[in-house]
């Protein structure tokens, strides 16, 4: 009697061949969380305290599977035990290999996850982050969209080339309808490779400027002086002739002072080594030139050119201060007289 039930059929298997099957489904499982929870567990322990980080990539992607993997692989080894009509055999394999891609997947972002963020650690300027970051999206949306082709591929009577095919007609006309978003996503994608600026710079986009606070996949954030947050599309930043102060290294200051037409000429001949004196006194500067440019209407104009050694521009204003006070006492001094508009009007008597 007991022969009889475990020749017992069903599915076109025998109940031996089921009890079989269980059998190795429970021996693979077993054998799986072993290695979870034993060997792997053991392996971190070995790489603890590794200067490249290793039992963090360990502990974190490789010595985690999930579980319902593991129950998947393990029912996918019984089954091969079992002779199954070939459609279903074609879906259990396909199957067992989607839940091996996720899993890959997830490792995978693990360990991107990882290398970004020890990067950051390591590379704390603004540029690095931001082109960090692109580059794990790209990377990220490659890898995903690989494993869901090789998923595809393997699904029974799915044609991943027709599939394709078709895709590439309806993404022309989503990509037609979608083209201010996808212009805007290229740009994020430029800007965080070429670098035009990054988080912290402070930049000014045609009439707009401020500090770079956020860049993301359509727009980026600036904090303008005033205190309000601009949101500019990326596409719009990559259009713009964007200027860049963050990056100045040296700031050209040019201007003009003015006196007037009764200073003597022997004073006037000293005016441009009185000025080149000041200037150069003063710390992180470099004189350039000083010249008697222009008559004007009421005045003797003088052009001054200077530079800035430090970019900065609370120590530029500081700087061009102190050279306007020094230049308003020794004017004082010499009896220069600075010009303001003014108009003489001459009158004949006539008869």
């Amino acid at each position: 009697m007991t022969t009889a039930i475990w020749e017992w059929s069903f599915l076109g298997n025998s109940v031996r061949t089921w009890a079989l099957a269980f059998l190795v489904t429970c021996s693979v499982l077993t054998a799986l969380w072993l290695a979870q929870h034993i060997f792997l567990p053991r392996l971190a322990r070995l790489t603890i305290g590794t200067r490249n980080g290793l039992d963090n990539v360990i502990n974190g992607a490789i010595a985690k599977p999930r579980f319902w993997f593991l129950a998947i692989l393990a029912v996918y080894a019984g089954s091969l035990v079992l002779t199954l009509p070939r459609n279903m055999a074609a879906w259990a394999g396909a199957i067992a290999l989607i839940a091996f891609l996720i899993q890959v997947g997830l490792q995978a972002d693990t360990l991107i996850t990882f290398w970004l963020t020890r990067y950051r650690k390591e590379h704390e300027n603004g540029e690095d982050v931001t082109t960090m970051s692109a580059v794990g999206f790209v990377v990220r949306l490659a890898l995903y969209s690989l494993i869901a082709l090789i998923a595809l591929d393997n699904l029974p009577n799915v044609n991943v080339t027709s599939l394709i095919a078709s895709l590439g007609v309806g993404g022309i006309a989503v990509a037609l309808a979608v083209q201010n978003i996808l212009a805007d996503l290229l740009a994020s994608l430029s800007i965080a490779l070429d670098r035009p600026f990054v988080i912290g710079d402070y930049i000014v986009v045609d009439d707009h400027s401020g500090t770079v606070e956020h860049i993301g996949l359509k727009t980026t954030r600036v904090r303008s002086l005033s205190g309000e947050q601009l949101i500019i599309a990326n596409n719009d930043l990559l259009k713009s002739r964007i200027r860049n102060y963050k990056r100045m290294q040296e700031r050209r200051v040019v201007f003009t002072i003015r006196v007037t037409y009764q200073t003597p000429y022997d004073r006037l001949v000293r005016i441009p080594t009185m000025i080149r004196e000041i200037i150069e006194a003063q710390p992180q500067t470099r004189f350039d030139r000083a010249h008697f440019s222009t008559y004007g209407d009421f005045s003797l104009d003088f052009e001054i050119v200077y530079y800035m050694l430090d970019p900065n521009y609370t120590l530029y204003m500081d700087t061009q201060q102190a050279i306007n006070l020094a230049l308003f006492r020794r004017f004082a001094e010499e009896g220069i007289d600075f010009a303001y508009p003014t108009q003489v009007l001459y009158t004949k008597k006539v008869g």
